[in-house]
């Protein structure tokens, strides 16, 4: 994001006494992140906003959960052609050769 409050003196400030690097790429390149936006969008609706979480540990095996058994081998995406991530992939990917 470009906007003001994330390119403030103020706010790389923050992110270095964290121990954090900030980033951003330029606007409308392919490394904008309007998909980025899409997936913590849909995960918020799909999985967070459903219920309550007891712990730390429990939202996050509940996020792996999402991820890796629905999100990523099963969903399908617009993106991407309406293959989910997996199928994409292997769609995508050469097979491996030996030599």
């Amino acid at each position: 994001d470009h906007g003001s409050q994330f390119t403030s003196w103020a706010f790389g400030r923050r992110l270095i006494e964290a121990g954090l690097v900030g980033s951003m790429g330029s606007v409308g390149d392919c490394y904008d992140n309007s998909m980025v936006e899409s997936f913590w969008g849909t995960m918020q609706l799909e999985l967070l906003d459903s219920r309550s979480w007891k712990s730390r540990a429990d939202l996050a095996n509940a996020i792996f959960e999402w991820i890796e058994c629905w999100y990523n081998p099963i969903r399908r995406h617009s993106s991407i052609g309406m293959l989910s991530p997996a199928d994409y992939e292997t769609a995508h990917t050469p097979p491996h050769q030996d030599h």
